[in-house]
């Protein structure tokens, strides 16, 4: 939502903006009025009068908040006004993660040429910011992005777990219905279907059926798709018929494990129904696909076509322009060659030992606001737990005095337990975000600083994720790679240029250009 405010005489005009990340932080309490308040303290303190209000209370995840985009649109009209001393140019905000969560927002503000004020941080940034100020306020951003990429980590270790308990993280297949157990969410065989599920096996391992007989014969086995009612195509059949979750294994990432499930068939029914599939041309077999180590990161400087990889003599990899044989002159380049640009790219992108101390120093100290949130939102999580096992207390005693009945008791039982487990899965996120988090962020640090060196020893699968992080495209003409750096890394591979080009005249104590060190800025650090 935006609230509009009047101008106040000449005085320069500024945006506000606020944001909680959830409506959970706003009904705990993670304030908004305490940010506004921050803010308008601020622009009273600094002579600004306060144009719009933005206010964002929702998740950030991907780009694209009501507010904020509101927020853009407004600063796009600015931008094309032609009354340039009417023009709003300047953000106040309390920090750089209330503002960007992601590199795309970043890159969108960038382009609007925007004076950001981080309140909480005492820092300006503008195309006057020195460049220190500017690759710190890259790395948060960075850090605000990678942070929540690691809590999406966390539900994959979470799935990882489940499936080495041999229990079946995905959709629950047909025959089958979810149940909570124990806190988890598991699958169980579901009565009504399971007689139908085996009939397809028994029936097509007879040799005498086809899979689209099975498919126009499904609906009198009771086999239907749930959300419509309507009776499984052939295509469905033979995924049942080639699925081993019915003989108490199952597939995930490629392998196969054990369940802990009930099987509906046994092992021997279904390996013999593979061997009928086979015998009826009914199996699906796929070429591996192989992965190349740089195909995707670069394009055609000529013609700007991808540059993809072909083998010459069965066993030299050599990458091309994919519009060669429409004339293209682009030339070939190695694999090896490749890699070793790549290599002197990311080592053009390394953090400056001397600043690294400072940098991780200050995420740690950012840290606190995020601790804090955790342990509040755990807290909240934990009085709601324990507020539920109080109301089971006290209606078990109902039942043991006959005030309410026994199916009473097990249906809301049931409902209250199942909530207890989902406080209980969120406070176990909250405090594996409370623990990583910091660690998180120096780990992140290290390897930007340490990237070029990390390539060097790396297999081609952990080169091209350093590419990936450091790099957001690349094109390929005349024998050299140019890189396009992502933020904030672009801002380290200028600085360290400059510096190499000024390292002879430089009197800096540690051998960096002024451009890096320059004169004290707001931040002490």
């Amino acid at each position: 939502m935006s609230l509009g405010l009047g101008m106040h005489g000449a005085r320069r005009r500024a945006l506000v903006y606020a944001r909680v990340s959830s409506k959970e932080q706003e009904k705990e309490g993670f304030s908004i009025p305490a940010q506004l308040g921050l803010l308008r303290d601020y622009a009273t303190r600094q002579n600004l009068a306060i144009a719009q209000e933005y206010v964002d209370i929702e998740t950030a995840k991907q780009a694209g908040r009501t507010a904020f985009t509101e927020m853009v649109n407004f600063l796009r009209r600015q931008q094309q006004s032609r009354n340039g001393t009417e023009r709003c140019r300047t953000i106040l905000v309390e920090k750089t993660d209330r503002l960007l969560r992601n590199l795309k927002d970043w890159v969108t503000l960038d382009d609007l040429d925007v004076e950001i004020h981080l309140v909480k941080d005492g820092t300006v940034l503008s195309d006057e910011s020195r460049s220190s100020e500017k690759l710190m306020h890259g790395i948060k951003v960075l850090m605000a992005k990678n942070y929540i990429d690691n809590l999406s980590e966390e539900v994959k270790k979470g799935l990882a777990e489940k499936v080495r308990q041999g229990l079946y993280p995905g959709k629950r297949p047909l025959g089958y219905r979810h149940v909570e157990r124990n806190g988890k969410r598991v699958i169980e065989v579901e009565p009504n279907l399971a007689s139908g599920i085996a009939k397809l096996f028994e029936l097509y391992v007879t040799g005498r059926y086809s899979l689209q007989d099975l498919a126009e014969r499904s609906d009198e086995f009771g086999l239907k798709y749930n959300e419509t009612g309507n009776p499984i195509r052939k295509t469905t059949v033979q995924k049942i018929l080639t699925n081993p979750i019915y003989h108490g294994e199952f597939r995930w990432k490629g392998a196969i494990h054990q369940g802990s499930h009930e099987p509906i068939i046994s092992r021997e029914l279904f390996e013999q129904v593979q061997i009928q599939l086979a015998l009826n041309g009914s199996t699906k077999t796929t070429k591996e696909k192989r992965t190349w180590a740089f195909q995707g990161l670069m394009k055609c400087g000529h013609c700007g076509h991808a540059m993809i990889a072909e083998i010459k003599k069965g066993k030299y990899i050599y990458y091309h322009c994919a519009n060669y044989l429409r004339g293209c002159k682009s030339d070939w380049i190695k694999e090896g060659e490749a890699a070793r640009q790549f290599g002197e790219i990311l080592q053009a992108a390394r953090i400056p030992d001397v600043l690294v101390p400072a940098i991780v120093r200050i995420l740690r100290d950012g840290h606190a606001d995020k601790k804090r949130h955790h342990e509040e939102a755990v807290k909240a999580l934990q009085s709601r737990h324990r507020h539920l096992q109080a109301r089971l207390d006290a209606m078990y005693e109902d039942k043991l005095d006959g005030a309410i009945t026994a199916e009473y008791f097990e249906r809301k039982a049931q409902e209250w337990r199942r909530e207890q487990s989902t406080l209980t899965r969120k406070i176990e996120q909250h405090q594996g975000a409370d623990t990583d988090y910091a660690d998180f962020g120096v780990r992140l640090i290290r390897l930007a600083q340490q990237a070029g060196e990390l390539y060097q020893s790396q297999n081609n699968t952990e080169k091209r994720r350093l590419i990936e992080i450091v790099l957001s495209n690349s094109t390929y003409k005349d024998g050299i790679i140019s890189p396009v750096y992502r933020k904030p890394f672009d801002i380290i591979a200028i600085r360290n240029e400059e510096a190499r080009k000024e390292k002879a005249v430089s009197d800096s104590t540690y051998g960096l250009s002024p451009r890096w060190l320059g004169n004290r800025d707001s931040n002490p650090d």
